[in-house]
């Protein structure tokens, strides 16, 4: 087993047990060794997200998606930084890609307004 695996391992440990803060530092060790995988990133972008760091989940999010563009959650989740900061109809697009992407699934669908 990698050690970058068991960073990885370890992040969502804490993550899942609510030591947001402290999940951050195998996450990003892990990022570290391994840039290219998007489960590393995707659980470092839910740790800063938590910790409404919305800039540095963006960014996490967007690799995610340069890794996997159809990764449905990761449009979603980037759809929830921009709202955070205020980018409501670049937020929109990226919510219609995951419902595009999952349809039916209720947390895409409760974030879309067809106004937008």
């Amino acid at each position: 087993m990698s050690q970058a695996y068991e960073d990885y391992q370890e992040g969502w440990r804490r993550l899942r047990s609510g030591r947001t803060a402290q999940a951050t530092v195998p996450l990003e060790k892990a990022r570290r060794a391994e840039p290219n995988k998007a489960s590393i990133r995707e659980a470092l972008g839910i740790a800063y997200f938590r910790l409404r760091r919305w800039e540095d989940a963006e960014a996490e999010f967007r690799a995610v998606l340069e890794i996997s563009p159809v990764n449905d959650y990761a449009h979603y989740a980037l759809g929830r930084c921009l709202d955070k900061q205020g980018r409501d109809a670049e937020a929109q697009g990226h919510y219609k890609l995951a419902r595009s992407l999952r349809p039916g699934e209720r947390r895409y669908e409760a974030h879309i307004r067809e106004d937008a």
